[in-house]
């Protein structure tokens, strides 16, 4: 069982009328609506950002051998035939 903490927040008029609205169509209540958004933000904010991304591309671009002479030449074929199984 997850330990609930109670939290008060303040929302304009208009976030507040749309959320009851969402509330009423979906089902769910406010809090669950708004403990699945923050939920969703800490997610995004976790995840690496394009610019992080990119350095850890670059950081294992050559790093690994295929054993293979004409891979740079014959790649396509080689990722076909690593997804086919």
């Amino acid at each position: 069982m997850m330990l609930m903490v109670r939290s008060q927040i303040q929302l304009t008029e208009s976030q507040q009328d749309a959320l009851r609205q969402l509330s009423a169509s979906s089902g769910r209540s406010i809090a669950e609506l708004v403990r699945e958004s923050v939920d969703q933000l800490l997610a995004m904010r976790s995840q690496p950002t394009r610019q992080e991304r990119r350095e850890r591309a670059l950081r294992v671009a050559g790093a690994f051998a295929s054993g293979s002479a004409d891979g740079s030449a014959e790649h396509d074929r080689y990722l076909a035939e690593a997804f086919k199984g």
